[in-house]
């Protein structure tokens, strides 16, 4: 019992350091946030957020591979759904999971976790249209056509984050599973 008891302070410390680091990336450099910034943000001593992490740079890592993680289970999931359900799946998360996605899109960031979010959905629509075209996946206009197709979509994501979320996931899911419906159109010729 004691140890569910530790287990989920743990994970309340944890999301609470992370929420704060989230906060002051969106407000400043990586290079320039501070332990102690981190600390006093979170309500925690230093000494508790370096239980849970070396430094600034291994709670970035660790955040970001947790987040790949999460992400790439959900791309692998959702390749099956038609696009608004796989956008309405995918504008959920990212709802729910706001704070690191303000992280991702800042600019003080390493733009490491949003480059590699964008090679996943890049994977998952260069085999999208892959199965579609029945083109094999090394094709060239493939790589292009679903490089266009990611960033456009990361794109209209990205405006929303960066707006602070303020429109409605309903016109974020609207706007971004008809523009992607239009391009695999396009992209199938029908």
């Amino acid at each position: 019992m004691a140890e569910k008891k530790t287990d989920r302070r743990s994970q309340k410390t944890r999301k609470a350091i992370c929420d704060a680091f989230s906060e002051l990336l969106a407000e400043k450099e990586l290079h320039k946030i501070t332990v102690q910034e981190i600390a006093d943000k979170a309500d925690v001593n230093r000494v508790t957020f370096y239980k849970h992490y070396l430094d600034v740079y291994d709670l970035y890592d660790k955040i970001e591979e947790e987040v790949l993680i999460e992400l790439g289970l959900l791309i692998l999931q959702l390749g099956e759904l038609y696009s608004e359900e796989f956008f309405t799946c995918l504008i959920d998360y990212i709802y729910d999971n706001k704070s690191v996605f303000k992280m991702i899109f800042t600019p003080n960031g390493t733009n490491r976790l949003r480059d590699k979010f964008c090679k996943l959905m890049e994977g998952l629509f260069r085999k999208l249209i892959s199965e579609q075209t029945e083109r094999e996946l090394s094709d060239d206009k493939i790589e292009y056509m679903s490089c266009y197709r990611t960033h456009g979509c990361i794109s209209v994501v990205e405006k929303w984050i960066l707006n602070d979320l303020k429109d409605p996931k309903e016109l974020i899911i609207k706007v971004i599973s008809e523009l992607d419906q239009n391009t695999e159109d396009l992209i199938l010729g029908n």
